[in-house]
C-alpha cells in the first residue's frame, strides 16, 4: 500500500477540551477555534457538554449545522466504524473529549484505532492534558513514568496495587501516575499515607489550570500531617520511591 500520497478522505482532528470552566482561549490555542469553525461532524463523549464547548469557543457557529455521534460506556462497539462515514466521504471530523485530550484515559482511543485502519489521517491538536501537566509539575522522573488509570476499589486489592506500584517505582526508578473517582479522592490520599513507605514521594495535583489549582509533592509521612479537601476535585496522584 502506498503511503507517500495523501489519503483521499477527510481528516480526523483530535480536539482537546478544557479541564474545567476556564475561559477557552486562555488554555487552548487559536488553532482549535479555527478547526471548530470548519468542521460540522463530531464524535463526542456527551452531546450537551460538547455543544456548550463548541458554542463557547465559536459563538457564531450554527448549532443546527452540527452532527454529533456519542461514544461512551453505553455505545455499542459495532456502531463506532459507522461514525467515521463522513471522513470516508471526504468531510473532516472532530473527536472531542469531555475534558483534556482525546484518546488519553478517554474512550476515543477506539475511534482513532479504526481511523488508522481505514487510512483516515489523524491530526492531534495541542491542548491541556492533566496527566502531563501534573507530571511536569511533580519534580519526579519525567524520563520514565507510567499512567495506571484507576486503582482497584476493593480495599485489599488496592493496597496490593499501591505496594506493587511503589515497588516498581523503586526497581525501575519510574514515576507511577494514577487517578481516582473524584468523590473517593480523600479516601485515596488517606490510604496512600498509611500504605506507602514514609519516605516515598507523593504528588497530589488537583483542579489543574483552574483558579483553585493545587499541586504539591511531599513524602507520604509529610502528607499524613497535611489537611486538604480533595472531594469531587479532579485529581492526579503520582508516587515515586527512590
Amino acid at each position: 500500500m502506498e503511503y507517500n500520497s495523501p489519503p483521499l478522505t477527510g481528516k480526523l482532528y483530535l480536539i482537546p477540551n478544557r479541564l474545567g470552566d476556564d475561559i477557552p482561549l486562555e488554555v487552548l490555542p487559536i488553532s482549535i477555534k479555527k478547526v471548530l469553525e470548519e468542521v460540522d461532524h463530531y464524535i463526542v463523549e456527551n452531546e450537551k457538554p460538547a455543544r456548550r464547548f463548541i458554542k463557547k469557543v465559536s459563538p457564531s457557529k450554527s448549532q443546527k449545522s452540527l452532527t454529533l455521534y456519542s461514544i461512551n460506556k453505553y455505545t455499542d462497539a459495532s456502531e463506532i466504524p459507522e461514525f467515521l462515514a463522513p471522513c470516508l466521504q471526504g468531510q473532516s471530523m472532530g473527536l472531542l473529549s469531555d475534558a483534556g485530550c482525546p484518546g488519553i484515559a478517554d474512550p476515543g482511543a477506539e475511534v482513532i484505532k479504526i481511523a488508522h485502519q481505514k487510512r483516515i489521517q489523524v491530526v492531534p491538536l495541542v491542548g491541556p492534558s492533566s496527566i502531563l501537566l501534573a507530571m511536569m509539575s511533580s519534580g519526579m522522573n519525567g524520563q520514565s513514568f507510567t499512567f495506571n488509570g484507576y486503582l482497584p476499589i476493593d480495599k485489599n486489592e488496592r493496597k496490593l496495587k499501591i505496594k506493587q506500584l511503589e515497588r516498581l517505582s523503586a526497581e525501575q526508578q519510574q514515576a507511577q501516575i494514577f487517578i481516582e473517582t473524584p468523590y473517593r479522592n480523600d479516601k485515596m490520599l488517606a490510604d496512600l499515607t498509611t500504605i506507602l513507605h514514609p519516605n516515598t514521594s507523593l504528588c497530589v495535583a488537583c483542579d489543574i489550570t483552574l483558579n483553585t489549582e493545587f499541586i504539591l509533592t511531599k513524602t507520604a509521612k509529610e502528607w499524613s500531617k497535611i489537611k486538604i479537601d480533595l472531594h469531587k476535585r479532579p485529581t492526579i496522584f503520582i508516587l515515586q520511591k527512590e
